[in-house]
């Protein structure tokens, strides 16, 4: 089940990139045609330039408020998607322990092994797929809100605190605030989890590296877009996967799984302790 989540999402998502990335990257217009662009990111574009207006046609500004707002429209599958992979994460102990216990590869073993693993999942009321979905909602409506920035010309024109929009961040604060907010966002999220790998790790490392150096070669326009997504997304984490917090969640019902243990043996030694007399 676990792999199969995993070549889910895998597939899915490629799928939405191999779609997302087929579509033109010709500038957008009031001409432009077709369901991508003459629809959803030129009404994306113009949206981004109604919001400016109250700003004084500061296009910075317009792409940093509606930047908020579909984050704030998408919040709940945001939420939904971090809740399922909170259950996900607190069985993973136990889904580690069937796998242990069915560890041969012969097919009724494996079959039992899958059995015990629905079973587990029913009875905490996971479905482990679910948690895919919302992600593959959010990213068309990211990509298209990136796409919108990144096509729209009149965007990249004019200025926002020292920036041009047209051009690259003189001085690298763009990037290096878009490359803390990611670290942030992954230290948060794995600090979350019962458990951490190598590969969770190296993400958390790895993303912010990635993002800083690819936000030093983008137009401030775009640069703008990321360090707002991903400091909403830090704080974001921060209130819904609060670490802290679900540590000592964590930890308390741990201790009450153990008192609850301590009393059932007491009641049984008691219990036989009866019987003698």
């Amino acid at each position: 089940m676990k792999k199969f989540k995993k070549y889910l999402s895998l597939t899915s998502i490629l799928g939405l990139v191999f779609f997302l990335t087929a579509c033109s990257n010709k500038p957008i217009t009031s001409h432009s045609t077709g369901l991508w662009d003459g629809v959803i990111v030129l009404n994306f574009s113009r949206a981004i330039i109604w919001l400016a207006k109250f700003f004084g046609s500061n296009y910075g500004m317009g792409i940093v408020a509606f930047t908020i707002i579909v984050r704030i429209i998408i919040l709940p599958l945001m939420i939904y998607q971090t809740k399922s992979m909170k259950k996900t994460q607190e069985l993973q102990p136990k889904l580690k322990e069937l796998q242990k216990k069915y560890s041969s590869k012969d097919t009724e073993t494996v079959k039992l092994l899958r059995e015990e693993q629905q079973k587990l999942y029913a009875e905490a009321g996971v479905n482990p797929v679910a948690g895919c979905l919302p992600l593959l909602v959010q990213l068309p409506i990211l990509w298209a809100l990136y796409q919108a920035i990144w096509r729209t010309d009149v965007l990249k024109s004019g200025h926002f605190l020292w920036l041009q929009l047209g051009h690259k961040d003189p001085y690298f604060i763009m990037p290096v605030l878009a490359a803390v907010f990611t670290f942030i966002s992954s230290w948060l999220a794995m600090k979350s989890q019962p458990e951490q790998n190598g590969m969770t790790k190296g993400m958390m490392f790895g993303m912010p590296v990635i993002i800083f150096f690819m936000a030093l070669n983008i137009p401030a326009a775009i640069s703008i877009y990321w360090v707002v997504t991903n400091a909403f997304q830090a704080v974001q984490t921060l209130f819904i996967q609060n670490p802290w917090k679900i540590q000592r969640e964590r930890e308390e019902k741990q201790r009450a799984e153990k008192q609850h243990k301590r009393n059932v043996e007491k009641a049984i030694r008691k219990a036989k302790k009866s019987r003698r007399k």
